[in-house]
């Protein structure tokens, strides 16, 4: 069996994985908080701006557990980075679903759709994160708000109803 293989490799096993029943990491014995680390690790590269080294740890965190929003969130900032909204859309929608308490997965879903031109949708995004923290001290919440200040008026004639900021 190769090194690393926790769960042994039976036509079973890959039957599950295959199925999406079972994540890779799991047959790999990768937990959930190894792959709280991988990301961490990303998001460091990803601040050094060693950004191709930080998109093959986002890659691969989807590719161990295609379940874990960490990896969908980080190629968001990817694509987001590279300007390819379609694709950043796709990877926050995901991340989102998965974990819908991360206001910095939703202030950048709301941001992409926005800059698509996405309004109601972006909106949506935009008040799910800024309702995550009413207490200010997160900075996705936070810029969320502002956003929403920012587009203020013409958004909230559109929608019948005031966007406040908090």
């Amino acid at each position: 069996m190769p090194q690393g293989l926790k769960q042994k490799l039976t036509p079973e096993a890959a039957r599950q994985v295959l199925a999406g029943e079972m994540p890779l990491s799991v047959l790999f014995g990768v937990s959930k908080g190894q792959l709280a680390e991988m990301a961490s690790l990303g998001h460091q590269l990803w601040k050094q701006g060693r950004r191709q080294e930080a998109q093959k740890i986002f890659r691969g965190l989807i590719a161990l557990d295609e379940k874990t929003y960490y990896g969908h969130a980080g190629m968001g900032l990817v694509a987001m980075s590279q300007e390819d909204l379609a694709t950043a859309e796709q990877y926050l929608n995901k991340a989102f679903e998965l974990e819908p308490s991360d206001a910095s997965v939703a202030v950048n879903l709301g941001e992409v759709l926005l800059r698509q031109g996405k309004l109601e949708p972006a909106i949506s995004a935009l008040e799910s994160a800024s309702k995550l923290d009413l207490s200010g001290s997160n900075p996705g919440a936070a810029r969320a708000r502002a956003i929403l200040t920012g587009i203020g008026g013409g958004a909230a004639e559109m929608r019948g109803k005031p966007v406040t900021s908090r």
